[in-house]
């Protein structure tokens, strides 16, 4: 096993003479075999090693007793060891993801504050090839393109290596009764309520039963063979994307000529801005990538939305990129990705609403009428997210919607009316976030401009005596939004 791993790092470069390396240490076989490894290994290289361990609380005495095995196995070989138990149980409750997702999350987080700490060069994790053949497989059912089905990437951002990633589960566990390390055994792994352990348990072994004995090799070189296909389209589509997008605070521009380049160019275009928008691709799917090249053949103003409340937006056939944000509100709300699946076109999004909560799905919020006297107004809480307006003076029917040509609108203390458009202007909202900012409408009638400006012509005055009150809140993303399963928490 030593000559795989040495001949891996080899190959993908992944150690400098003097690297210090952080090993990610759970005390199962991989990982043990991985530090003991790198542990042979350190004079040849001149390495300083460190280990790493999460105790996940998941496990009650088992966790404690991996942490406690890992520790013993680094002060055997004098290895500076660090942990840190977490409740990934209520980060995965509190944050409304798998424990696996919460897991990563807090892993990575604390490989950060390592790195920083002890001016690391390199986090040494210990993915093997048995991990990459079910990571293909899982993405070749998801309907994975070419940069999915590459899988776990032996090196990433010239930090984050593998050095097992060529080397067999049963190699690194022939390795382990070999030296006598003391492995832990996580039971979980031998439990099929998880698509990768059916995957692990079920379906590899049918395959190498029935149709190839050796099918653990052939994804990885499969894998291999598409990350060189890969690494060639990723880099003409970067220069690509200094040449046809725009880069701005907060916004990236898509210009038209991109939109004639060959869809594998294009994709990955798209998929870049999108990551310089957002900070990940998290939930960002293939019919999200045709949801923006849809718009772009439509005409002027339309948008759509996409996953994190990221707007994708037709400006005279270029495409601006920008996140979702109405000026003067709170934006430290969670979004929910899962309401952006369709397409949603700014000029014809229309909402009739009622008395009583309105979820506006379109948008992620939530819209709630109440009437009330006007004793309980004067004692209400004011902010920029609640509205007050004279009920009597309300023709249905209560809708939302965004502007249209000829809109006019008279603000609080305004004599007459103005346009929209020009209001706009005054408070310097820009163009491609115009379209975007939602009207609440009493009957024909524009009554707020949400997160600016509310109507003269339904103000509360000294004859009033029925009230509505508008709450405009972003939908409770935490209720009843069951978990997704995500095994796949490799990259």
């Amino acid at each position: 096993m030593l000559n795989k791993v040495l001949n891996t790092i080899e190959k993908y470069n992944m150690l400098s003479k003097g690297d210090k390396v952080i090993v990610a240490l759970s005390g199962g076989p991989d990982s043990m075999s991985l530090l003991y490894a790198l542990h042979v290994l350190k004079e040849e290289y001149n390495l300083t090693l460190y280990a790493a361990h999460i105790n996940h609380m998941l496990r009650g005495k088992d966790s404690d007793n991996d942490e406690r095995a890992s520790r013993e196995f680094c002060e055997r070989y004098n290895i500076e060891f660090f942990s840190k138990s977490i409740d990934i149980d209520k980060v995965s409750k509190e944050k409304n993801i798998s424990h696996e997702m919460a897991g990563r999350e807090v892993r990575y987080e604390f490989f950060h504050e390592l790195l920083d700490k002890l001016d690391g060069n390199k986090i040494a994790l210990a993915h093997n090839l048995n991990d990459q053949a079910e990571t293909v497989l899982m993405r070749i059912m998801r309907g994975s393109g070419v940069e999915g089905l590459v899988g776990i990437k032996p090196v990433r951002d010239n930090i984050f290596i593998r050095p097992l990633i060529q080397t067999s589960r049963r190699d690194i566990e022939a390795y382990c009764s070999e030296n006598n390390l003391p492995v832990r055994i996580d039971k979980t792994n031998f439990e099929n309520i998880y698509t990768r352990n059916k995957i692990r348990l079920e379906l590899i072994p049918y395959i190498e039963s029935n149709f190839n004995d050796d099918i653990i090799n052939t994804l990885g070189r499969m894998a291999s063979l598409l990350s060189i296909d890969n690494e060639y389209l990723e880099e003409k589509s970067s220069k690509l994307f200094e040449k046809y997008c725009d880069v701005r605070k907060e916004k990236v521009i898509i210009y038209k000529d991109a939109f004639t380049l060959h869809p594998a160019i294009l994709n990955r275009i798209l998929r870049k801005a999108v990551l310089k928008v957002k900070g990940d691709l998290y939930n960002l799917e293939s019919k999200h990538i045709e949801t923006i090249i849809g718009i772009q053949k439509t005409e002027t103003g339309k948008f759509t939305r996409l996953p994190g409340g990221i707007l994708s937006s037709n400006v005279y056939k270029d495409i601006h990129l920008c996140k979702e944000s109405i000026p003067g509100e709170n934006h430290n709300s969670k979004v929910i990705d899962a309401s952006y699946d369709s397409l949603v076109v700014g000029k014809e999004f229309y909402s009739t609403l009622h008395l009583g909560e309105n979820e506006v799905s379109e948008i992620g919020k939530k819209i709630i009428l109440t009437v009330i006297k006007k004793e309980e107004y004067l004692n209400g809480k004011r902010n920029e997210t609640v509205k007050y307006f004279d009920y009597d003076k309300i023709k249905e029917p209560i809708t939302l919607r965004f502007r249209k040509k000829g809109d006019r609108f008279s603000s609080l203390g305004m004599n007459g009316s103005k346009k929209i458009k020009d209001i706009f202007i005054d408070l310097k909202i820009p163009r491609e976030k115009r379209d975007f900012i939602p009207l609440l409408c009493f009957s024909n009638e524009i009554s707020w401009i949400i997160g600016h400006k509310v109507s003269d012509k339904f103000k509360i005055d000294k004859h009033t005596n029925n009230i509505l009150e508008v709450k405009y809140i972003d939908i409770c993303w935490d209720i009843n939004i069951p978990k997704i399963e995500r095994q796949e928490v490799y990259e």
